[in-house]
């Protein structure tokens, strides 16, 4: 049985590596899924469709609408999300990818620092589970094979 995860989170670093290396060396057959990770892809997007913008207003608001696109198909497709909150970055897209996988329906496993209880408490109190480490949310989803 082979599941689509769609990783939500930060992409300033190879956190979504380090969980497609150990959900592998685990067995586990997942395909992933996730958020553009070029940065400058994801910011010059809409106006590399669009052409050149007014200002920085209409080349965000040209760049967010394709990039929400691209979330929605992506993660209509997965089988559930996992959403990763770091100590290091603003995590604002990851609440909003959690928050659309829960407006989907999607099972959501939200991955979070013991420093973020507080913040993301009732964000949690709507995700399926909620752990505090990558090894914690690939075991939850060994457990869907057992």
């Amino acid at each position: 049985m082979e599941f689509t995860v769609y990783l939500a989170g930060q992409i300033h670093d190879d956190w979504r590596g380090e969980v497609e290396k150990k959900a592998k060396e685990g067995g586990l057959n997942l395909n992933f899924v996730g958020p553009q990770t070029d940065h400058d892809l994801s910011d010059d997007i809409g106006e590399k469709v669009l052409g050149k913008q007014p200002n920085d207003y209409f080349r965000d608001d040209a760049a967010s609408s394709i990039n929400n696109f691209r979330t929605s198909v992506l993660m209509n497709k997965a089988d559930f999300v996992i959403a990763l909150y770091g100590e290091k970055y603003k995590q604002w897209n990851t609440t909003m990818d959690a928050t659309t996988a829960i407006n989907l329906g999607k099972p959501l496993i939200i991955i979070r620092p013991e420093s973020a209880i507080h913040a993301l408490k009732e964000l949690s109190n709507k995700a399926n589970v909620t752990v505090e480490t990558v090894d914690q949310a690939l075991e939850i989803i060994k457990y869907i094979y057992k």
